[in-house]
């Protein structure tokens, strides 16, 4: 698909700054009309994204957090959120509902719920040399509604 659209911003990995990127991601998908659900969702998703960078690929330090963002034709939103942080050795055992390699007081429900709140997600990763999650969501905005 076409990029009609797209921003680039780099955060470092602190915790302060998911606010940020959630509140960026969804102000540049506010060209789309989404509704109120549809920003909740995009919020909801690119935080869970970022903090996965903050607690997971950098885990021993600050690092640089990459997102990209998107906008392609059909209304559709592509969101890529980029690390260069540990890697995940298994990814689909990390995209199981309760899995978690952050200790006790993580739920190990990210990717669950990045999924529930978007169309697709995908995963890479390279151990040693970072992840990359693109999230994909439609919005099917306030016109729709109408």
């Amino acid at each position: 698909m076409k990029s009609l659209n797209s921003v680039k911003i780099q955060i470092e990995s602190r915790s302060i700054n998911e606010a940020y990127a959630r509140v960026a991601v969804s102000a540049f998908a506010s060209q789309l009309d989404p509704t109120v659900e549809e920003i909740n969702d995009i919020k909801t998703a690119v935080s869970e994204a970022v903090t996965n960078c903050i607690v997971h690929a950098y885990r021993n330090g600050l690092g640089i957090i990459y997102i990209t963002v998107n906008i392609l034709e059909n209304s559709v939103l592509e969101i890529k959120i980029r690390d260069r942080g540990c890697g995940i050795e298994n990814i689909k055992k990390a995209m199981e509902p309760l899995f978690t390699t952050g200790g006790t007081d993580r739920a190990g429900l990210g990717f669950s719920v990045m999924e529930s709140f978007s169309d697709k997600v995908k995963v890479r990763s390279k151990v040693g040399v970072g992840t990359t999650v693109t999230i994909i969501k439609r919005i099917r905005g306030r016109a729709s509604l109408v």
